[in-house]
Parts: structure tokens; C-alpha cells; sequence
């Protein structure tokens, strides 16, 4: 490492990324090769499909019958189509902010583009603390979600076996993590990924299907689950919640659109917007018919995961959690990459550590270790997707990137971008009041009974 204090490579990170990449000497060129976001530019736009799905289509859509239950059918139906549009359209707007920059500039992370709009020190005050909530809690959320499954698939294939506790699937969860997150950059995981999106159509077509082998239930009610007004309500609130968890996949967009190769003739967002489109169109063969039949099916007695609520034909379902465990293996790694990059960074470029083999492993692996440990000690399923999606998974995913999209490109007042823009601004900033108050009820009703590590 350079030690003398003029190198360009101790001048701050977050002051020296708007300099086009023929500035950057030759010892931050091969930093910015060895960080797990720029390493590589070599994605195709079948890449950014199965990232993107893998992102997108997560533990959340085995939530939707059971939100569908909470929020009623029309009220239901309309947010599920409602958010579909939003989200799709606030992707779009990222894409296209990818290289809004003339020049050869690229944002490859979320927070370098917020620091575009919002000025250096208050982009990364706005953007960085949302993006590790969301990307930490959604890791934590798939850790308690992949020890659930597992120990599901164990149930189902071994019914008269003792019931192993969940802490020890969820440690077998997070020992594939451990191996795992030792690969370097996007593209090294993009196998990884495309099996978790292949799985994750897999067990939502299981999902509906296996619903209609079992038939709509004898007294199937579709009234409001709790008899209380306030009880209403806060279950409407939390499943909003989990409308939104669902959708979320806005915080690794910048960064899979990193791995794109671009050029002045032929930029990234072509490619990246044709994955995006065939994303969303899976993403909307996953949810509508999970959501819809699920909750036809079961009404008000359907469970948090749909999975849980069916228990025949045994093979069938068995397989299922096994498909949600591999999807899940992906999309935990997927949320992880970023975190990892934001670690990596801060330790090499900042606190000047050398670039190396055992500075990832054991960055990484402590990373791996935290979020398990936080799965084992607050195992809260469906709080938990209420209370992260309104929180942190709203404003990255709903109004974020329109308000970043009027700071750059300041359409004109009450035209049809900026009414657009606004209108997604004032739906997601209710998503972020009203989520995370249903999901944080249901996590102290569920605490009651709680008792740690059992």
C-alpha cells in the first residue's frame, strides 16, 4: 500500500467518486477491482432478469395470502396492482439515472446516486442508513424464513421423528452463508441466483396449484379476521406492510446494473430495462395467482406462509420448502453483496487496510454470524415483514428514487411526470407511516408468549 499522504488514494471515497474513471490512479483501480460491486462488467441482460427476480420475488410472496386475508379482496387486489405499478415505475426511473451523468460517469451504488441529488455528506446521511436496514433486515427476516422451511421440509418427510428446535435450522441455514458469502463479486453468485429465481416460480406455482388440489375450505369466511375495530386496522396496517416487503428489491438495482458493460453508443439501462421488464412480468405470475387463490381457497384461516397452511399431497410441499430454502440461499447473498461492498469500502479505502483473501473472510463470515444470531433471538415472521416493509422497504423502494428523480431532472410543475412522481411520493410515504405500526403490534402480541432460544 502507498504510504505517502498525496496519493489520490487517501483522499476521501465519498469526495473522489464523481471523477471520471481515468482519474483514479492505478492502486484505486485495483481497490475498485477488487470490491465486490465493480470487479466485474460483464453481466448479460438475462443477468439482470434472475437478479432482479431473486431481489424482487422473496419469502414475501408466501405472506400474501395471509395479507390478502387482512386487507380484504378489493382493498387487496387494488394494492397488489397498485404497487406492481409504482415499483415498476420507480425501477424504471433508477435505471435510467444509472448514467444520467454525461461523460462516462456511472452511480453504481445507491448512495453515490443519492449524494448526486442531495449533495455529498446528505445523500449518504439519507441513503446509506435505509439501504443497510433493509438489506440487513431482510437477511435476518430470510435466516428465520430458511430455518422455518427447513425444519418444515423435516416435518413433512419425517413426521414421527423428535422435533428439532428451530434455533438448529436456522444455524444450518446460516453455516451455507458461511461458504457462500466467500464469493467475491455479483457476477460470481449469478448461478446462485439464477437457481433461486427458477425456484422462486417453482414454489409459488406449488403454491397456488397445491391450493386448488385442496379446494375452496367447507366455511370458508372472508370477513375481517379480528373482531375488534383497532385489531382491523392494524391488521390492515401491518399487511401493507407486507405488500410492500414483497416488492421490495429497489436497494441492489444500482448495483446490478454495476455489473453491466456500457459505452456512450450502447449504455447499460437497454439491457438492464429488457431483464427488468421480464422480471416484473414474472413477478407478477409469482404474486397475483399465490395471493388470490391462496386466500380463495383458505380465507381467514390461512397462515402466515401459505406453505404451513397446506399440508397434502406431503411430497409436494416437502419439495416446496425445499425450493423456498434454495431460493432463499440466493436471495440472502443477493441482499448481502452491497452490505458487503459498504464493509470492504469503508475498511480499505477509509481505515486503509490491505486489499485481502482474510479481510473478506472474516468481515464477511461476522456478518453471517450477526444476522444468525438476531434470527435466534426474534424469530417474528410476519411482524417482522410488516414492520421492516414499511419501514426502511417504502421510502427505498416507493418514493426514493422519485424524489432523487425531481431533484436531477426537475420536470416542470404539474406536468405529467411531476403529478406521476407525487403521486407515488404521497402513497409511499403513507406505506411508511402505517406499516411499521401493524407490524410492530403483532410483534409484541406475538412476544407475549415468547420465550428466547426455544
Amino acid at each position: 500500500m502507498a504510504e505517502e499522504g498525496g496519493s489520490p488514494y487517501h483522499h476521501d471515497h465519498y469526495n473522489n467518486h464523481f471523477k471520471t474513471v481515468d482519474e483514479r490512479s492505478e492502486e484505486q483501480r485495483a481497490i475498485d477491482e477488487w470490491l465486490p460491486i465493480t470487479s466485474s462488467r460483464t453481466a448479460k441482460w438475462w443477468y439482470s432478469a434472475f437478479h432482479n427476480v431473486t431481489a424482487i420475488v422473496g419469502a414475501g410472496v408466501l405472506g400474501l395470502p395471509y395479507a390478502m386475508a387482512e386487507l380484504g379482496w378489493g382493498p387487496g387486489i387494488a394494492i397488489l396492482v397498485v404497487s406492481w405499478i409504482v415499483t415498476l415505475y420507480s425501477l424504471w426511473q433508477m435505471v435510467e439515472m444509472h448514467e444520467i451523468v454525461p461523460g462516462g460517469k456511472r452511480f453504481d451504488r445507491y448512495h453515490e446516486l443519492g449524494q448526486y441529488a442531495f449533495g455529498e455528506k446528505l445523500g449518504l446521511w439519507i441513503v446509506v442508513p435505509q439501504q443497510l436496514i433493509v438489506e440487513v433486515g431482510v437477511d435476518i427476516v430470510y435466516m428465520i424464513t430458511g430455518g422455518q422451511s427447513l425444519r418444515k421440509f423435516h416435518q413433512s418427510v419425517c413426521p414421527n421423528c423428535v422435533d428439532i428446535r428451530l434455533t438448529y435450522f436456522i444455524m444450518i441455514f446460516a453455516s451455507v452463508h458461511l461458504v457462500l458469502s466467500q464469493l467475491p463479486s455479483f457476477n460470481s453468485i449469478s448461478g446462485v441466483s439464477l437457481a433461486a429465481a427458477v425456484m422462486s416460480l417453482s414454489y409459488s406455482t406449488i403454491a397456488w396449484s397445491a391450493s386448488i388440489h385442496k379446494g375452496m375450505q367447507p366455511n370458508v369466511e372472508y370477513g375481517y379476521k379480528s373482531s375488534t375495530t383497532a385489531g382491523t386496522v392494524f391488521n390492515f396496517f401491518s399487511a401493507l406492510g407486507s405488500v410492500v416487503f414483497a416488492y421490495g428489491g429497489h436497494n441492489v438495482v444500482m448495483e446490478i446494473q454495476a455489473t453491466m458493460p456500457s459505452t456512450s453508443e450502447k449504455p447499460s439501462k437497454g439491457p438492464m430495462l429488457r431483464g427488468v421488464i421480464v422480471a416484473y412480468i414474472i413477478v407478477a405470475v409469482c404474486y397475483l395467482p399465490v395471493a388470490l387463490v391462496g386466500y380463495a381457497m383458505f380465507g381467514n384461516d390461512v397462515e402466515e406462509n401459505i406453505l404451513i397452511t397446506l399440508h397434502n399431497p406431503k411430497w409436494l410441499i416437502a419439495m416446496a420448502n425445499m425450493f423456498v430454502v434454495v431460493h432463499l440461499i440466493g436471495s440472502y447473498q443477493i441482499y448481502a453483496m452491497p452490505v458487503f461492498d459498504m464493509m470492504e469500502t469503508v475498511l480499505v479505502k477509509k481505515l486503509k487496510f490491505r486489499p485481502t483473501w482474510y479481510l473478506r473472510f472474516i468481515t464477511r463470515n461476522v456478518y453471517v454470524a450477526f444476522t444468525m444470531f438476531i434470527a435466534i433471538t426474534f424469530p417474528f415472521f410476519g411482524g417482522l415483514l410488516g414492520f421492516f416493509g414499511g419501514f426502511a422497504f417504502a421510502p427505498t423502494t416507493y418514493f426514493l428514487p422519485c424524489i432523487i428523480w425531481l431533484c436531477i431532472r426537475k420536470p416542470r410543475a404539474f406536468s405529467l411526470s411531476w403529478l406521476a412522481n407525487w403521486v407515488c411520493i404521497v402513497f409511499g410515504v403513507l406505506l411508511t407511516i402505517v406499516g411499521p405500526l401493524g407490524g410492530l403490534r403483532q410483534i409484541i402480541l406475538q412476544a407475549k408468549d415468547y420465550k428466547f432460544y426455544l
